[in-house]
């Protein structure tokens, strides 16, 4: 794709529809009511992003990965923690600080989330050839770890 293709242009309104789509639609809607839990869409970034992470994280660390200052994940994650859906661990390189994971209850809801997105998705492309799918899979994985590059290095 060259600079003056016009592609990118192109790309912009497929990639807002698409978020529109996940975000306001009915697909979120349903994946929220499959936790069984009344949450707001940033508590289930939350605990969406602590179900994905490879072990408990910083407040911080929560915040980077979302995008978000580190006030306003304090709260959700305050109010998570009142709900049983988190919990805090001491850091083991770090006594003084803890880290945040999700309980049992907080995994299972997030489960149940990316289960309802994933078999949606999975309906949706279903009739797609094999290799649409795996180049789809590759393309996206490309354009979100470089967005996320970009994004951490502004």
């Amino acid at each position: 794709m060259t600079a003056d293709s016009g592609d990118e242009l192109a790309l912009l309104p497929r990639l807002a529809q698409l978020g529109t789509a996940m975000n306001r639609g009915r697909v979120a809607q349903q994946a929220m009511e499959a936790t069984g839990l009344a949450l707001d869409r940033p508590a289930m970034t939350i605990l969406l992003t602590l179900s994905m992470a490879e072990g408990p994280l910083r407040v911080g660390e929560i915040a980077d990965r979302m995008q978000v200052v580190g006030p306003h994940v304090t709260r959700q994650v305050q109010a998570l923690e009142h709900r049983g859906l988190v919990q805090r661990v001491t850091d083991p390189n770090d006594r003084r600080a803890s880290l945040i994971e999700p309980t049992r209850t907080g995994t299972e809801a997030a489960n149940r989330y990316t289960s309802t997105i994933t078999d949606w998705f999975r309906e949706v492309v279903a009739d797609w050839p094999t290799n649409d799918r795996t180049e789809l899979n590759r393309l996206l994985t490309k354009l979100t770890n470089d967005i996320a590059t970009r994004l951490t290095d502004s």
